[in-house]
């Protein structure tokens, strides 16, 4: 898909990632660009940078209102979503499953079921028009995983998996989905440090923005800024006990245990 003339809706815009790719929809000729973001103040500093073109609404994808309000904002506004691109993510506390349930409940929310309530309000229109693009931000935490954080790698695990199913579902009526697996990118996340998601250097929102406007033109189902992840997730598929035992080392060298 071409970006130009296009109506985008970014999750998790207002920093990261996400301010990144809406600047770089903008860049790319979106004649729409919502910046959603449960930070208004920080949503509005990009959309404002943007231009005219740009819209921000507050958005918390934990509740299924505030996406189906951020649908209809938008349709209000533009008419139509062209792009949606699923992206809002926290990082949280380091830890295990020793972890307390609140901590889990939110990242299955914001990982998980953000990701299916955006598809529920946007697919039936997508799918009668025979045309749209939905990207889900997983990780590469999504396809190999990370030893400092459970919930971050099994809820993430669980945004690939859905953006699997809708691409399986909706990918022969005209809906593009493709998903989006970087390792260490400069944000807010990475601020206190990479960790053993840093070990192939860390990346620019640019940079994954440009992987990101490529994949969508090719039409591929992974975006993937670090390319050695590509590797790694293969030698996972070739032999699963090798690279648990691979993973035992790097969570021993990391968490000390």
């Amino acid at each position: 898909m071409e970006i130009q003339g296009k109506v985008a809706v970014v999750t998790g815009g207002a920093s990261g990632i996400g301010a990144g790719m809406a600047k770089r929809f903008a860049q790319e000729g979106a004649r729409g660009v919502v910046v959603a973001d449960v930070n208004l103040e920080r949503a509005q500093g990009v959309a404002d940078s943007i231009g005219p073109q740009a819209m921000a609404v507050r958005c918390d994808v934990s509740r299924e209102a505030d996406i189906q309000a951020l649908v209809a904002a938008t349709r209000e506004r533009f008419g139509q979503v062209d792009i949606y691109f699923s992206n809002a993510g926290i990082l949280g506390r380091m830890g295990g499953i020793e972890l307390d349930d609140a901590l889990w409940d939110s990242m299955w929310k914001i990982h998980g079921m953000a990701h299916v309530w955006a598809a529920r309000a946007l697919m039936p229109e997508m799918v009668a028009r025979g045309e749209g693009y939905f990207l889900v931000t997983a990780s590469a935490a999504g396809l190999l995983n990370i030893v400092e954080t459970a919930p971050y790698g099994v809820t993430k695990h669980a945004a690939v998996a859905i953006a699997e199913w809708l691409r399986i579902a909706y990918g022969r009526k005209g809906v593009r989905v493709s998903c989006l697996c970087p390792q260490s990118v400069l944000t807010d996340m990475t601020a206190g440090g990479t960790g053993s998601a840093g070990v192939n250097g860390v990346l620019t929102p640019e940079q994954v923005a440009e992987v990101v406007v490529q994949t969508m033109r090719e039409e591929k189902f992974l975006a993937l800024p670090h390319p050695e992840v590509a590797q790694y997730f293969a030698g996972k598929g070739q032999d699963y006990d090798r690279w648990l035992g691979g993973m035992q080392k790097l969570y021993a060298k990391h968490m000390g245990g």
